[in-house]
């Protein structure tokens, strides 16, 4: 029989212990991992509750929330605070922790549980598959705000058997726009793309790459992801959790003496995931393209470990389309309970063909 409870969760330090023992039972992506949902923990959610779901006595599902909001129309976040500067550094791929062999029904289960916390009207839902808003509907939820992303990536276990290589599944202009980037900077010396292999190191080119990015955003009249001072310190942060653990790769692609740019990557379970970058467009060549580049050679490096996915997250630039061979679909929304103040206005929204859009 499947047990679900929500309580505060008390002292954040003590979680660590047996999330990561979940975590050895479970395949789940990057950002399920303490090493994610634990870093400034104590900061980004200052009023936390853990979701646990436990089979005969044996721990199966966390779930970390965060409580927000006036009476009336509070909240519960998934793995998010429901403040934006907290939220700044973006969450994809979420959801419970689940062990292998669990699924929906204890999804929904989780869900139902949150959902009947005295005073909370709903459960905020961000980068979270599919799968998760039908198990919110089983449980009875109301959903609303949904909003859908298209996240591009490369099935990289299915290309070993392909004759030709990664290469040869790409457009002819996309083969093309790679090869004539690789012989510019080649031109420069040996094209080659390094780890940084201790904290201090990474933390190094984190700097640089955070340089390149913000100028390449200014540029365009932007601010950049790294412009507000905590989603600096938390990836910093982030940066010497995930280091040491294999989990976080600082990749710095060179021609030579020149570098070409930075990637800011996230591994777990053959799942490689592409966070950040930041490139140098100064060379005054329009044949010269240091993101497809540095994927380039990221994607082949991943492919050479033996992982199974390189995945490109939220968002259908063309870059992405350009190196993708592949897609899935993430969503953002609200699970509301259906009495609650936001989920009467989201169903009499709906009942009049309007959009289910609850009182924020």
């Amino acid at each position: 029989m499947l047990e679900v409870t929500l309580a505060p969760a008390g002292d954040l330090a003590g979680v660590e212990s047996f999330w990561r023992q979940l975590e050895s039972r479970a395949a789940a992506p990057f950002f399920r991992s303490w090493t994610w949902v634990g870093c400034l923990a104590e900061e980004r959610f200052p009023d936390p509750f853990l979701l646990r779901a436990e089979r005969g006595g044996r721990l199966v599902g966390l779930a970390l929330l965060n409580r927000h909001g006036r009476p009336l129309l509070r909240r519960l976040s998934l793995t998010e605070a429901g403040d934006g500067v907290l939220d700044a550094p973006f969450v994809e791929h979420n959801g419970p922790l689940l062990a292998r062999g669990e699924g929906a029904a204890t999804q929904a289960a989780m869900i139902r549980a949150a959902l009947a916390a005295p005073g909370v009207a709903g459960l905020r839902l961000s980068g979270v598959e599919p799968s998760l808003l039908l198990a919110a509907e089983e449980s009875g939820a109301v959903l609303a705000r949904v909003q859908e992303r298209r996240a591009p990536l490369i099935r990289l276990d299915s290309l070993r058997r392909t004759e030709g290589g990664y290469l040869s599944v790409l457009s002819a202009n996309t083969r093309q726009q790679l090869r004539r980037s690789s012989r510019r900077y080649a031109a420069a010396g040996p094209l080659v793309l390094e780890r940084a292999e201790t904290v201090p190191e990474a933390l190094t080119w984190l700097d640089a790459l955070v340089d390149l990015h913000g100028a390449a955003w200014r540029a365009r009249g932007q601010r950049g992801a790294f412009a507000d001072p905590f989603m600096l310190r938390f990836h910093r942060a982030l940066v010497a959790r995930g280091v040491p653990r294999g989990e976080v790769d600082l990749l710095r692609a060179t021609a030579g003496e020149r570098t070409i740019g930075y990637l800011y990557n996230f591994r777990r379970g053959g799942h490689v995931c592409a966070y950040q970058s930041g490139f140098d467009y100064a060379l005054p060549d329009p044949q010269a393209k240091p993101g497809l580049t540095c994927h380039h050679l990221a994607i082949e490096r991943a492919l050479a470990a033996g992982d199974d996915t390189y995945d490109f997250l939220g968002g259908d630039d063309r870059y992405k389309r350009s190196l993708a061979t592949d897609a899935v679909t993430l969503a953002w929304a609200e699970a509301l309970r259906p009495r609650s103040l936001p989920g009467l206005v989201a169903r009499a929204r709906a009942a009049l063909g309007g959009r289910s859009e609850p009182p924020p």
